[in-house]
């Protein structure tokens, strides 16, 4: 992992569903939440954006802005959203860029066998753009209510 508590998170610069540019640099400031999950619409993601989406209200309440970021592309970011009515923006970054510099893609253990693939993780980011929470052991079905806990 290059995520690390106290430290800055690492300088991203991605396109979110509509196209619109969201950087680091930008949320300078704010309070927010990045969820990294491997793919739109199967099944364990989407329990884990569901909890998110049906707890916003809360999250919100708490001052932070809330992002999925996934290797997903824009349009297929777009599909999810309208589907499951998400009102947060999902981050596309096909490329892995993002999630490798947050150091979140690599071997992995999956359904008893190796593989390689983004690690589910969420961070939570100060206005100073300072790392203060790594959830590493994302509960699908109650993440929002890991995250309360820890806000």
């Amino acid at each position: 992992m290059n995520i690390e508590i106290g430290k800055p998170v690492p300088a991203f610069e991605v396109n979110d569903q509509s196209g619109k540019l969201v950087t680091s640099k930008s949320l300078l400031g704010k309070k927010y939440i990045l969820f990294f999950y491997p793919k739109d619409d199967s099944p364990s993601c989407t329990k884990e954006a569901c909890s998110i989406r049906d707890k916003y209200k809360d999250l919100k309440k708490k001052g932070y802005l809330i992002f999925g970021v996934s290797p997903d592309s824009e349009k297929k970011h777009q599909k999810y959203i309208q589907k499951y009515e998400f009102q947060f923006p999902l981050l596309a970054d096909p490329d892995l860029k993002m999630t490798k510099d947050f150091g979140l893609y690599g071997p992995k253990i999956f359904m008893g066998k190796e593989i390689i693939g983004v690690y589910r993780t969420t961070v939570l980011v100060d206005e100073q753009g300072l790392v203060t929470h790594i959830i590493d052991k994302v509960k699908t079905a109650e993440h929002a209510d890991q995250i309360l806990e820890l806000i």
